[in-house]
């Protein structure tokens, strides 16, 4: 029997998800040049708690200087970054949402002006100017994650979840078209994994088992190998050391386009793998209240939630209300974003996005 989009969802250590909402990690542009919280930024995520997702995670925040990504980014590398962190998490959770912070790297995405023209990468990139990271560096990216981790911890957070998707350095690593290094974090599979099980061995000593963990990972797209990265998913959702696995699909009816899963969806390449008290979620164009729970009735345990959390700060009170509930009708004018509590950073990066923004 599947679950319901209102039932609680308890995760591996013991914390309680109220329903089986989450926000998703989106990036809205709206921090400070220095990654220092923003009153748009606190303004976007409360209200989105507010308005009743179980999990509320903020946009990815960067764990090196050197690995910004994009103007606008939270921070999580610095210690001026706890107290915009601490009033982050106190106001997610004084509504009763499971506040996580989302640590992340860009790698050979970075921003130049935040890394001195010289993007980090596993392994030399022509196209992007990247440069090989030394072993020095693999193990200073590793503490460093830690100690943001640590960081947010400090802050109030109740977890973090590490961006191991979307072509950024974690999933760079994971990639055999992009990690080509001949030491003990590249080459077989297993090595290239290596810098994640690290970091995640790392946090769970530092921060315990009261402390919540997931990990993001994105099964096709940036190099990766859907066989490599459904393996990966098996091995995590067994691993009792993490509270869930969030799987960026784009859209959860998709099919896979690999060779070797013809026929299959990509979403049940995981909802099949077996799990030991590891939760699995999911984003990929879910628009609606029934979308929600069917992707429940297919096997996931907790659905994520990025476009209609955007249109709707109370995407969860609305579907579990209405069974038939489907967001607004695209486009959207920017008086309805203000609305919605998106700075004006935020609507026009949304604004690019075709098909979005009416004016």
């Amino acid at each position: 029997m599947s679950a319901r989009l209102a039932d609680s969802l308890q995760l591996n250590n013991g914390s309680q998800l109220k329903n089986r909402f989450m926000l998703a990690p989106l990036t809205n542009l709206q921090s400070a040049a220095d990654g220092t919280l923003s009153e748009d930024e606190y303004r976007w995520l409360t209200y989105r708690a507010e308005g009743g997702f179980g999990l509320t995670m903020t946009c990815a925040a960067s764990v090196q200087h050197s690995g910004v990504g994009f103007p606008g980014q939270l921070g999580a590398h610095d210690d001026r970054h706890i107290p915009g962190l601490t009033r982050l998490a106190e106001g997610i959770r004084e509504h009763g949402s499971h506040a996580v912070a989302q640590l992340q790297h860009s790698g050979m995405r970075a921003q130049p002006d935040y890394c001195d023209g010289v993007p980090q990468c596993p392994s030399d990139d022509e196209k992007t100017g990247s440069k090989a990271m030394s072993a020095e560096q693999v193990q200073a990216l590793i503490d460093d994650y830690i100690a943001a981790a640590v960081r947010c911890q400090k802050a109030g957070f109740d977890g973090i979840e590490l961006h191991g998707a979307h072509g950024y350095l974690l999933s760079e690593f994971l990639s055999p078209q992009l990690n080509r290094r001949d030491d003990r974090y590249g080459g077989s599979v297993e090595n290239r994994a290596r810098i994640l099980w690290e970091i995640i061995d790392g946090v769970n000593q530092r921060c315990g088992r009261d402390f919540s963990l997931g990990v993001r990972l994105s099964p096709e797209r940036f190099g990766q190998r859907t066989e490599e990265i459904r393996d990966l998913a098996a091995a995590l959702l067994n691993d009792s050391r993490l509270d869930y696995l969030d799987m960026s699909l784009w859209d959860l009816e998709k099919p896979a386009h690999e060779e070797a899963f013809e026929g299959q969806s990509l979403l049940t390449i995981f909802t099949e793998l077996p799990r030991k008290g590891v939760a699995l979620g999911a984003a990929g164009k879910l628009y609606s209240a029934p979308q929600c729970q069917t992707a429940l009735d297919n096997g996931l345990d907790f659905v994520v939630v990025g476009r209609a959390a955007i249109l709707h700060h109370d995407f969860p009170q609305h579907a579990l209300a209405n069974p038939d509930f489907h967001m607004a009708t695209l486009p959207v004018s920017r008086a309805q974003l203000r609305e919605e509590r998106l700075g004006e950073a935020f609507i026009n990066y949304m604004a690019t996005w075709e098909g979005f923004v009416s004016d």
